[in-house]
């Protein structure tokens, strides 16, 4: 198994606003988006196998990827943010303010799934 990158480098989901790419690439570089690599209307399946080829850390907002990395563990590992409804803004605060927890996170070889409130 690969060691991780300096850098957790984070896959948003289509429920997340490829804008956060951008915002967040002084904390999380070389992240991307769904829909930057051709992933928008995948199916969870193919956007798993494409984190994992990649080594990226799925963040999403859909519980689904937390139900798939207890059957299938890591990796990819998987960031889950467990918030309705809200600004981009937000989900970007939340982000650079568990940015030491996610890079624990993703150094951890034993860990698989990170909630994020």
């Amino acid at each position: 198994m690969a060691l991780p990158t300096a850098s957790p480098r984070l896959l948003f989901d289509q429920n997340l606003s490829h804008r956060l790419v951008d915002r967040l690439a002084d904390v999380f570089p070389e992240s991307v988006h769904v829909r930057d690599v051709g992933l928008a209307a995948a199916a969870d399946a193919v956007v798993w196998e494409y984190a994992k080829a990649h080594q990226l850390l799925i963040t999403s907002k859909d519980s689904d990827f937390h139900q798939r990395s207890f059957v299938l563990g890591a990796p990819p590992k998987v960031i889950w943010i467990r918030r309705g409804n809200c600004a981009t803004q937000d989900i970007e605060r939340i982000l650079r303010s568990y940015q030491d927890t996610i890079r624990t996170f993703h150094a951890d070889e034993a860990a698989t799934f990170l909630t994020l409130l």
